[in-house]
């Protein structure tokens, strides 16, 4: 594995920070702190800063040579309104709020990496070091586009990069096209008449009319779609009801729609609508149909994506790059992808054994109150980093 020594022997510096972030994080446009520490180490390593965009978010400038070409790197920085079940020395100290998904260690990964560049610069032009806010649901990507980061900071590609847990520490995943879904949410609220169970035909009941629409949003996936394109519908909530004697006068279903493509998206909504409406009409209830389209789905760029695993197999063998499995999970850096060509890999986190003890008893997944992110990847993300910044700006 071919690793920087400087990268290596700042370890123990960077991972205090990773570690002094996890023990205090901060929820989505409130990475105040965090925000601070980032642009504290950046304007310590005399890298210009700009702050504000997405309302907390951090952008490091570090130019070298007289080349207008530019690169975007990203990492986030916020975590989940979850509370932790760790108890080593870096668990969270604030309760309900958790680094469950390792952003802690991507903004640490990002801070190596911009500390050798702004020492070194063996590159020619303008690295963009963007820390963004918001990741977990709250489009801080979206946010700092919106705000004029490509304006700003006008950059010829964008990456980013994720820890995988369930990969093998020191393996990459890359691939071209759909890496990662559309996250979309849907909300029905059927409205009949309540009335005594005791005399239902005096009522018109939403209960059947729901359960009925639950079973035929399956159809859309196994007679809509074809067969060969991903769509998932999830039906994750159904609100109705008071007591066992009453027959309520609404029913409310809640859920989520994942696709890769903006097409079936299309299609799903549409054929939803479609048999919700008329469903209720075949019942004789009405209904309120509505669907917000989060986060679109994350497609590499082919050109960049091979440009990365060229990188990745210098740096670990080409045994130890693979092809990324598209996952259903979204990922706001899909707004930055709609912008610019770029390319989005899977870092291996490992199995877990890394933790500290006093780790919590599940396992060290995303999104698990027992996660922590592993600090033996820090020399490694900041590596990639660092090659692809020289590589791309040779």
């Amino acid at each position: 594995m071919n690793l920087i020594a400087d990268l290596i022997s700042a370890v123990p510096s960077i991972a205090a920070i990773r570690r002094d972030i996890h023990a205090h994080p901060e929820l989505c446009f409130e990475e105040i702190r965090t925000a601070d520490l980032v642009a504290a180490k950046l304007i310590e390593w005399g890298i210009p800063v700009h702050r504000g965009l997405g309302k907390t978010g951090v952008v490091g400038i570090i130019k070298a040579g007289t080349s207008e070409r530019a690169i975007g790197l990203r990492a986030d920085m916020d975590a989940l309104p979850m509370q932790e079940f760790n108890t080593f020395a870096h668990a969270s100290q604030h309760a309900g709020k958790m680094h469950a998904c390792g952003h802690d260690g991507h903004t640490a990964m990002l801070l190596a990496a911009a500390q050798y560049l702004a020492k070194h610069r063996h590159f020619n032009g303008t690295v963009y070091l963007i820390f963004q806010p918001a990741e977990e649901g709250g489009g801080g990507a979206r946010e700092m586009i919106r705000d004029g980061l490509f304006e700003h900071f006008p950059m010829d590609a964008v990456f980013g990069l994720h820890n995988w847990p369930g990969m093998e520490a020191g393996h990459f995943a890359v691939s071209a096209g759909p890496v990662m879904a559309s996250s979309n949410e849907f909300k029905i609220t059927i409205r009949g008449k309540g009335g005594h169970a005791a005399i239902p035909h005096n009522a018109l009941d939403p209960i059947p009319v729901a359960c009925q629409m639950v079973q035929a949003f399956q159809t859309i996936i196994s007679r809509n779609k074809k067969p060969v394109d991903a769509g998932v519908i999830s039906v994750t909530m159904i609100h109705t009801g008071e007591v066992t004697n009453v027959i309520p006068d609404s029913c409310e279903i809640q859920g989520t729609v994942r696709t890769f493509t903006v097409p079936v998206l299309d299609m799903i909504e549409q054929r939803m609508r479609e048999i919700a409406q008329h469903t209720c009409a075949a019942f004789g209830v009405t209904c309120a149909f509505e669907f917000d389209r989060n986060y679109p789905p994350t497609i590499n760029s082919a050109k960049e994506a091979d440009f990365v695993r060229e990188v990745t197999s210098a740096m670990v063998g080409s045994t130890r790059v693979s092809d990324q499995e598209p996952t259903m999970g979204a990922e706001d850096f899909s707004y930055m992808l709609l912008e610019k060509p770029g390319c989005y890999i899977f870092l291996g986190n490992g199995d877990g054994t890394h933790r500290d003890a006093g780790h919590g008893l599940g396992p060290c997944t995303l999104h698990n109150p027992s996660y922590d992110f592993n600090d033996s990847l820090i020399p490694l993300g900041a590596t990639y980093w660092v090659r692809l910044v020289e590589a791309w700006l040779k």
